[in-house]
């Protein structure tokens, strides 16, 4: 990256394990990376490689057993003031919000967080404009609570609130895993509009090689709880003999394999 975006997190030599003795689980092992500014970050590998507990530690749920990890310069230490930049969404919508409350009452509560509290006629304004922003008219879901609406609409909520909270940083962790391709292909489309719109940075953490491929600047892969590689697509993608990268790629089905690489990014250019 340029020399002239700033690190938004930084890890060296972090480590996380749980348990103890013969017990012990390395779940994170020995990596450092940067993330800078404005960039679509995509963390790939298989159930178990330790992805989402990097996710965690971005988040500030975990920290680290060893090395340092830093946001923006400084440890997280305030979650509350942490989390007002750093947001994130998740495989299960139906996890992040109450049943028994409006979608629309929930929406705008999550503003609460905010430094800067808004006034009652902002908060609604920016819901709305969040609603639109992932093709969602305001008054589809007047009255609506979450047990009415599917998994994809439950996941356009959840980035709905990430584009009114106009957080700074978004870590989505397999975010696209439990609904379907047409869905799919719409959060991936929303990703790359909260860089475009907001110039936000983003997380992606994903099993899936080819989606990683289609949204993103650089790419880890992670196995162990290792990174095992990283780079631009190309360089990740095109150009490696890294074993468990090639295994990744290899898992990609042949009837996928020619869309996605004739729709990347890299083809766009």
């Amino acid at each position: 990256m340029p020399n002239n975006k700033s690190v938004v997190f930084s890890a060296q030599n972090v480590s996380k394990t749980f348990g103890a003795g013969k017990n012990l689980k390395t779940a994170v092992d020995n990596v450092s990376f940067d993330i800078y500014d404005g960039e679509i970050i995509s963390i790939v590998g298989g159930s178990g490689c330790g992805k989402s507990v990097l996710a965690k530690i971005m988040l500030g749920l975990y920290q680290p057993s060893r090395g340092t990890f830093l946001y923006r310069d400084h440890q997280i230490k305030n979650l509350k003031n942490h989390w007002n930049e750093v947001q994130s969404v998740f495989q299960d919508p139906f996890s992040c919000f109450n049943q028994f409350f409006s979608i629309r009452s929930q929406l705008e509560d999550s503003l609460n967080i905010l430094k800067d509290k808004p006034s009652k006629e902002e908060v609604k304004a920016r819901v709305d404009a969040g609603l639109l922003a992932v093709n969602v008219k305001p008054s589809d879901i007047e009255g609506k609570y979450p047990f009415e609406l599917s998994g994809g609409q439950m996941q356009r909520m959840l980035l709905a609130r990430i584009f009114a909270l106009r957080s700074k940083v978004l870590i989505a962790d397999e975010p696209t895993s439990m609904v379907d391709a047409c869905v799919r292909a719409n959060i991936l489309d929303y990703l790359m509009k909260l860089k475009q719109e907001l110039q936000m940075t983003i997380v992606f953490v994903t099993h899936d090689i080819g989606l990683a491929n289609y949204v993103s600047d650089r790419i880890f892969i992670m196995h162990d709880g290792k990174i095992v590689n990283q780079g631009t697509p190309e360089e990740v993608l095109d150009k490696t003999q890294e074993p468990h990268t090639l295994k990744l790629l290899d898992d990609i089905p042949e009837v996928h394999k020619t869309e996605w690489i004739k729709n990347s990014h890299r083809s766009k250019k």
